[in-house]
């Protein structure tokens, strides 16, 4: 299987990842994006294998005339930021986000910290390694430069912050990037913060980091739960902190959809009228909640580029995915999951209600969950039979696989997608009530197993 994803590159370091490799992914970058001259950010996490790695993709871009500036550790929205506030012509975080530890790789950016995707990039970067030996001449001479970004960060997300009254969370770092980018939160007194794996270790001793699987946030419900009264809400965030989950002041988990409709909801408060977006897989409820805040529902297809893009192209200050990213307007169009942390504080600290209170009503309709089937047949030919047999029943459209729309008519919507790496077909469907989600649930499963 190929190292070079639909999004990023990745994969086991050692075997499939090594520092030839790497070396030879950075010269392909410069080759693509023409930034020979230029100035490229280029930052790290904190796995084994992330040092010398960083000195092989320094050192193909130096030998390509790049300019390189290291920021050292530090997590994925620092590095956009850097991208954007230092005008640089692109850049890399290497880190292989929330996979285990023997895994690396990198994200790879354009100017304005705008993303390079597999279709945009990352096929045409995989061309040009395929046919280097690694025994290209240097076609010119970079510079490596050490810059910290870490206090200008600091302050650009603090400007986001405006609490009523002062607020304690309790935040999971799992060892990773979150540490990093727990800097805006330093010296606060509006919002003050008790931690678990606070230190470094790319080895992620503790748990997983990743906070999309529940069973990573035992340790953080255990500690809220165990200290009631005490903490506003919990945070976790994942290896590389692009993405952060959350649970409320009681230890449970709050779907990041609902998160969306929150943060959303706060935003419009002073940019009325402007649009925000909601992931597919969303509740209903995030289309309700910003068309109630005043704003613009808007759906995006799943991935980070896409939703980017269509941020960009139709000036939105917010957008959420159900996969724990929070993109903000204010970060170049990018993730921080510092800013998706002060948002909810901010909102906590307005309001005279506990979290669990504040997403009670979004508690309104009934979701499948995501349900994955791995499948013989090939998924675009259960995709092609999904569109066919729904598309005189309901409304059905494909902004990223199949969507079946039957919301208005019969109280229900379905999205049918394929895996980008895997041969599975994913289903997610809400019902306006338990039973109608599971019917439909069962009448699409069907389908998709027959």
């Amino acid at each position: 299987m190929s190292i070079f994803k639909a999004y990023d590159i990745r994969g086991i370091y050692g075997t499939e990842l090594t520092e030839d490799i790497f070396y030879k992914i950075a010269r392909a970058y410069a080759q693509f994006t023409g930034v020979k001259g230029g100035r490229v950010v280029v930052a790290r996490d904190c796995r084994k294998s992330s040092d010398s790695l960083f000195a092989a993709f320094a050192k193909g871009l130096v030998d390509e005339g790049v300019n390189v500036l290291d920021i050292g550790l530090a997590s994925t929205p620092m590095s956009y930021f850097a991208n954007g506030s230092l005008k640089a012509d692109g850049s890399v975080m290497i880190t292989a986000s929330h996979n285990t530890k023997e895994w690396n790789g990198c994200k790879l950016c354009k100017a304005g910290a705008v993303p390079i995707s597999g279709a945009t990039g990352i096929k045409d970067i995989e061309k040009l390694v395929e046919v280097m030996n690694g025994e290209e001449p240097p076609t010119g001479v970079g510079t490596v430069t050490k810059v910290d970004v870490s206090r200008d960060y600091a302050e650009h997300v603090r400007k986001f912050a405006h609490l009523s009254r002062p607020v304690h969370v309790a935040m999971d770092f799992a060892n990773g990037m979150g540490i990093a980018e727990s800097c805006a939160f330093c010296g606060q007194d509006m919002l003050t913060h008790d931690d678990l794996y606070g230190d470094y270790d790319g080895d992620f001793p503790n748990h997983d980091a990743n906070p999309l699987h529940q069973e990573t946030l035992k340790d953080l419900q255990e500690l809220i739960r165990n200290n009631p009264g005490k903490y506003a809400f919990g945070v976790a965030y994942d290896g590389d902190a692009d993405r952060a989950g959350f649970v409320d002041e009681k230890g449970n988990v709050i779907p990041m959809d609902f998160v969306t409709a929150l943060i959303s909801g706060d935003l419009l408060k002073t940019a009325p009228g402007a649009a925000c977006f909601y992931d597919l897989r969303s509740t209903k409820m995030a289309e309700e909640a910003i068309a109630a805040a005043g704003g613009r529902p808007m759906m995006s297809r799943v991935g980070h580029s896409f939703i980017k893009e269509q941020m960009r192209q139709n000036d939105a200050v917010f957008a959420g995915e159900l996969s724990g990213h929070y993109y903000f307007k204010d970060n170049f169009t990018a993730e921080s999951s510092a800013m998706a942390t002060y948002a909810l504080a901010n909102i906590v600290s307005a309001s005279e209600k506990p979290l669990s209170e504040l997403i009670k009503p979004l508690s309104k309709y009934f979701q499948s969950g995501e349900i994955n089937t791995k499948t013989a047949v090939d998924p675009a030919d259960i995709l092609a039979k999904i569109k066919a047999l729904y598309a005189s029943r309901a409304k059905v459209f494909e902004l990223d696989g199949v969507s079946v729309d039957a919301w208005e008519s019969e109280g229900w919507w379905a999205n049918v997608r394929m895996s980008n790496t895997e041969p599975l077909v994913r289903l997610n469907l809400e019902g306006k009530t338990k039973e109608i989600m599971e019917v439909m649930r069962d009448e699409f499963l069907a389908q998709i197993r027959a």
